[in-house]
């Protein structure tokens, strides 16, 4: 019947543009200039921005980390329960699916890093050192990102995803912050809160 056939070829459009889109933004994010955007977003991060006390013990410019979130649209997520009696450590920020993902800060790609629970993920350091970055779920990297790379704040490294123990029906970008010391492993570190931080909100005292 014609009608079947019209459905047919409409919900084969709808799939065929979704997938050209998630290819787009898997091949071409590399090509964007995010920066601009990004600037208008930069927050401080200094002692005075931790809940739990965590010793970030200079200023350092630091951005959202997902393109196209305002910081009226964050949530805080952190020291929520989850699975296995886990606090999060960390906060979610909800996106689309191949939203690039943003170096929130200037610093070098630490480790490219692939984890059942994390996914796809990135530590990133701060120049100083004294600083981590932990993005997890992600759908891709960059295109050519590799340890050792150096980033500026604002640049595309990846894109949103739902890899790992994401919840495919809640794509997000898991972001967390962890205090260290230069040469210390790459996955070390005291974590802190960024919510206040990105949400440009002083953490109480």
């Amino acid at each position: 019947m014609r009608w079947q056939a019209a459905f047919k070829l409409m919900l084969w459009t709808a799939t065929i543009t979704a997938i050209l889109t998630s290819l787009y933004w898997v091949t071409a994010y590399d090509l964007l200039d995010p920066p601009a955007q990004a600037a208008a977003r930069t927050a401080a991060v200094g002692a005075s921005g931790e809940e739990d006390g965590a010793a970030v013990d200079r200023a350092i410019a630091i951005i959202i980390p997902v393109q196209g979130i305002r910081a009226d649209e964050l949530i805080n997520s952190w020291d929520q329960s989850r699975a296995e009696g886990r606090l999060h450590r960390a906060i979610d920020i909800p996106a689309p699916v191949g939203t690039p993902v943003l170096a929130a800060m200037d610093g070098r790609i630490e480790k490219l890093f692939h984890s059942d629970r994390g996914g796809l993920t990135i530590y990133q350091r701060a120049d100083d050192g004294r600083l981590m970055l932990y993005y997890a779920h992600l759908q891709g990297y960059r295109r050519g990102l590799a340890e050792g790379d150096a980033v500026t704040r604002g640049q595309v490294i990846a894109t949103v995803g739902a890899s790992g123990n994401a919840d495919p029906a809640f794509p997000h970008l898991h972001f967390q912050m962890l205090a260290t010391t230069p040469g210390s492993a790459w996955n070390a570190g005291e974590p802190v809160n960024p919510y206040p931080l990105l949400a440009g909100k002083r953490a109480r005292r």
